[in-house]
């Protein structure tokens, strides 16, 4: 069984909710079990033209699922959440988003995959919530771990608790 960090995030409807949904539907999934998740994040849009602020959360699940079929499961989700993927590559407002931060210590180059996340490293919006789960985990490539990433961040405050903690 790989271990596997996923991101989810939504700025579109019941941002909760639909973030819920989804661990729901990837916790159903008799191939994925959802070992623990962070608290929920509410985030600025970041690389994104809008105004309306994500929600986001980071959750560890093992698998049995290889990156791309795990990939393959996440999009079904996505699509049965509401989530259309447009033609462009601009970033729009979404119902849900699932990305798939890290798989084991896996390094994956795909045409339409590439693990771990081309911009974990980048995005206080998921290393926050990882410093919850996994702290200590090494970047397979860039060999800094989460808090170290984190102290990288050009603006690592751009991340706020969202309420109370909400189990998923």
């Amino acid at each position: 069984m790989a271990i596997v960090y996923l991101s989810l995030g939504s700025n579109k409807g019941d941002r909760i909710g639909y973030v819920q949904q989804a661990a729901s539907l990837l916790g159903a999934d008799e191939r994925i079990t959802i070992v623990r998740s962070s608290a929920f994040y509410e985030t600025e849009p970041w690389n994104i033209n809008t105004n309306t602020w994500f929600v986001n959360a980071v959750i560890e699940i093992k698998t049995s699922y290889t990156p791309k079929d795990l990939l393959e499961t996440c999009q079904r989700i996505e699509k049965q959440l509401g989530r259309e993927k447009k033609e462009t590559s601009n970033y729009e407002d979404r119902t849900i988003d699932i990305d798939i931060l890290f798989y084991n210590k896996d390094i994956v180059n795909e045409d339409n995959l590439t693990i771990p996340h081309k911009f974990v490293h980048l995005r206080a919006f998921t290393l926050v919530p990882m410093m919850e789960l996994n702290s200590e985990y090494i970047h397979p490539i860039l060999h800094k771990n989460i808090i170290e990433m984190h102290s990288d961040l050009e603006n690592p405050e751009m991340v706020f608790l969202y309420g109370t903690r909400v189990d998923l």
